[in-house]
């Protein structure tokens, strides 16, 4: 808890088994009130380390995707009453020590959502980033700048936070159950008129950290030019249904799959 704010770790999980253990040692625990888990049926044995590491766990029967499990992940902080809640990869590609920092910001109400991004400073390359990814990180963060109007120096960043009050308001259940999930909830933000603080965050690329390959990121590319065309028109005045008032919230009240329940 930070300034009595409540504060809620979500891991959206695929096949996380061999780093989980390693992400989850680097959570300061003293400001962290509960870690969520959903694994989206991993191959793997992500359920059975959480468990072992008394995470709370939540599983889907079938893979729904990347987006489809930040839902489950976002239903099951709000049904434990977080005020904020950070988004965590448990793949050890983003540093779990950025938590206490990245909390504050929003818990001092200086911003209503944080991202750790990658591009401030050297990180990205040093820390192994593709120089394919690296190029089309900064091309379409430059197109999504130019047509929603904002200077971020990244929208594609996989560590993030939120406020309450985001997740429950915005129409995330619009919003797509796969990678471009993120982006869209970024858009939604800033049309919404909350605002976005950043902090930097060091990455690391290697073999078990999760990652899209070239033609999942090729399709991800085009959808984020979709995504920022989209907020343009919206903004002019055009009907666009993802930007539309009276969007479907996320239902708080959906049943969610409890494989275990920390143990305080």
């Amino acid at each position: 808890m930070i300034n009595n704010k409540k504060v809620v770790i979500i891991m959206p999980a695929y096949n996380a088994e061999k780093t989980l253990e390693k992400t989850y040692n680097e959570i300061y625990q003293n400001f962290v009130d509960e870690i969520i888990l959903v694994d989206d049926f991993s191959s793997d044995a992500t359920k059975d380390v959480a468990k072992k590491l008394n995470i709370t766990t939540i599983l889907h029967e079938k893979n729904k995707g990347y987006g489809a499990n930040q839902k489950s992940c976002y239903r099951a902080a709000l049904k434990a009453n977080a005020d904020i809640v950070i988004m965590l990869h448990p793949d050890y590609q983003y540093t779990p020590k950025l938590i206490p920092a990245i909390a504050s910001m929003m818990a001092f109400e200086e911003y209503d959502a944080v991202i750790a991004s990658r591009m401030l400073g050297n990180s990205a390359l040093k820390g192994g980033m593709p120089l394919y990814k690296f190029i089309a990180n900064r091309f379409l963060t430059e197109f999504q700048n130019f047509f929603i109007g904002e200077k971020l120096s990244e929208y594609h960043t996989g560590f993030r936070g939120f406020t309450r009050k985001i997740l429950e308001t915005l129409p995330l259940e619009d919003c797509s159950d796969d990678f471009i999930f993120d982006n869209q909830m970024l858009a939604l933000i800033l049309y919404n008129g909350y605002k976005i603080g950043e902090i930097s965050c060091p990455t690391k690329y290697f073999k078990e950290a999760s990652s899209i390959n070239f033609i999942r990121s090729c399709k991800y590319g085009l959808e984020v030019l979709l995504v920022s065309l989209k907020y343009r028109f919206a903004k002019l005045g055009i009907k666009i249904n993802l930007f539309n008032n009276g969007g479907r919230i996320l239902d708080k009240e959906k049943e969610l799959n409890y494989y275990n329940k920390r143990e305080l």
